[in-house]
């Protein structure tokens, strides 16, 4: 078997993969530099919640409509933002704290979704919904997927400065400006969003790991924040090609495969990279010894 047997005929011969690798790099797109941000506000804890906490509202369209994109994403991103404010709201209101609360819907949010789910659906209906169909995704899936990161994108560029300063002086943002808490939410809004769109992918499971996992791979690799989003781009693309390949040519689960190169390739990173990989510290330590 050559190369491009390996690496190009299974896109080439097939239009579900040529559809799941259009999708998918889609949102890769998306997720890897909001990722980024997500990493340096330490909210990651947060935007897992918020991936398991669209479950009830995707659940609750499912239970009206059936399996309609347009309700399962509108219901889905209703959900998210309400679990959002609520978890913030909770914070500030009570003694628990952020990730306290962010585990208190957390857990009831998926318990809520998978309930709902199985009142109507079936297993097949709730491991579509936990786990994501990559190999099924339709013309209006990819066109949700496009229109989702061309909003993105721009979205981020506005508002990129204002929330550079929040990742790392919040209060001087508040003083100078006083929107620290609009930038907040829209930014939110856009994790929301993008993890509604990429549950018919990935599912509300496991869509949070193309979206932190490269970024923890670019923390290993580049010192600066536009180094990281540069890095964390291609990482995700590459694990997004690496796992549609690996689930064609071994028969395994797709959004499964995806995750597992992207952690894969931060295990490497661990090793390898040069401001923080694990060779690198133990050469510099062996150094400074002699």
């Amino acid at each position: 078997m050559n190369i491009w047997d390996l690496a190009v005929q299974p896109f080439v011969e097939f239009m579900f993969m040529r559809r799941a690798l259009i999708g998918t790099t889609a949102l890769a797109l998306g997720y890897a530099p909001l990722g980024v941000f997500l990493l340096l506000r330490r909210m990651s804890l947060m935007g897992d919640a918020i991936s398991h906490a669209i479950l009830p509202g995707v659940a609750l369209g499912f239970l009206l409509c059936g399996m309609s994109l347009p309700a399962l994403s509108l219901g889905g991103l209703l959900a998210g933002l309400a679990v959002a404010l609520a978890a913030g709201a909770m914070a500030r209101l009570t003694i628990l704290r952020e990730d306290a609360s962010l585990a208190v819907f957390y857990l009831i949010s998926l318990s809520l979704g998978v309930l709902l789910v199985s009142l109507k659906g079936s297993n097949v209906d709730l491991l579509h919904l936990l786990f994501g169909s990559i190999l099924a995704l339709d013309n209006n899936s990819l066109l949700l997927l496009a229109s989702v990161t061309t909003i993105t994108l721009p979205v981020l560029a506005i508002i990129y400065r204002p929330l550079v300063i929040e990742c790392f002086d919040p209060v001087f943002l508040r003083t100078i400006r006083g929107g620290g808490s609009a930038i907040h939410l829209i930014f939110l809004s856009l994790v929301v969003l993008n993890l509604v769109s990429g549950f018919q992918a990935l599912g509300t499971l496991m869509a949070m790991g193309l979206m932190m996992l490269p970024a923890a791979t670019a923390r290993l690799w580049a010192r600066s924040l536009d180094g990281m989003i540069a890095t964390a781009i291609p990482v995700a693309v590459m694990a997004v090609y690496i796992g549609l390949l690996l689930s064609y040519h071994m028969d395994l689960p797709s959004g499964p495969a995806i995750i597992l190169t992207s952690g894969g390739i931060l295990m490497l990173s661990l090793l390898i990279a040069p401001y923080q990989g694990l060779f690198k510290r133990l050469l510099t330590h062996t150094h400074l010894e002699g």
